[in-house]
């Protein structure tokens, strides 16, 4: 079970958004490097950075900072979201060191870009897929797409993405745990992995998630849980390791 940090990054500051509102922001620190930095240093698998600028703007913003955070991350991947709309933006961050390139709102719209990026990026892409009782949520969360989340991850599979991060929108961000089922259902769905985001609140949701780890849901993006203390990645770390360590053990 990869456990990845999540940065969001707006006006250069480490924030976190309730449910996506950009206006119900939480400022948590002002260097989001320092942040990169410490979730390192307790353990991170992988650091997961959103350009919340970007993703208002539609290209990126936050690119400068968000190098400097590749470089702090050294041999630790790096997964980047918001504002990718073109191939010029994939191969900016790829160029900086970016190990993962996160599609989102043109991968929903306009699904023929995750294929033309998966053929001209090969094993660098990810699609995010938020979604609410199911189906796919466009426009800021603020409609449902006629699309099933099942239906569009198989065809990005079929595209090439390595993985899908599968966002419950009702949950993001509002401490009230992870919705581990959605995530094991959309998993058996696929065979590319199934990183869980969204809600991720205590110990327990990273216990919960580890019973889908063999249904293929193999990391968690964690925000605001480890921001306000309610889940510490250290303690985390150990969890995920101590359990790692038992099923060696019993095989």
């Amino acid at each position: 079970m990869l456990l990845i940090p999540a940065i969001d990054i707006k006006n250069g500051q480490c924030v976190r958004l309730r449910q996506g509102r950009m206006d119900d922001v939480t400022v948590f620190d002002e260097d989001p490097v320092a942040v990169a930095e410490r979730w390192l240093a307790e353990g991170a698998d992988r650091i997961h950075v959103v350009d919340l600028d970007g993703a208002k703007a539609g290209y990126p913003v936050n690119d400068r900072v968000i190098g400097q955070i590749v470089s702090a991350c050294g041999n630790v991947p790096v997964q980047v979201g918001g504002g990718i709309r073109d191939e010029a933006a994939i191969e900016t961050y790829l160029e900086r060191g970016v190990e993962y390139v996160i599609l989102g709102t043109r991968a929903v719209s306009e699904p023929h870009f995750v294929a033309d990026a998966g053929v001209e990026f090969p094993r660098h892409i990810i699609v995010g897929l938020d979604a609410k009782d199911g189906m796919v949520a466009t426009d800021g969360w603020s409609k449902l797409s006629n699309n099933t989340v099942a239906e569009m991850a198989q065809q990005f599979e079929e595209d090439g993405v390595v993985a899908i991060i599968h966002t419950d929108i009702g949950r993001d961000g509002m401490m009230q745990g992870v919705n581990v089922e959605a995530s094991r259902a959309l998993a058996a769905e696929l065979t590319i992995p199934v990183i869980a985001s969204g809600g991720v609140t205590r110990l327990d949701d990273i216990e919960a998630l580890l019973t889908a780890e063999e249904d293929g849901v193999t990391g968690a993006v964690i925000g605001r849980a480890l921001y306000e203390g309610t889940i510490d990645l250290a303690e985390a770390r150990k969890l995920v390791n101590d359990r790692k360590a038992q099923g060696e053990g019993s095989a």
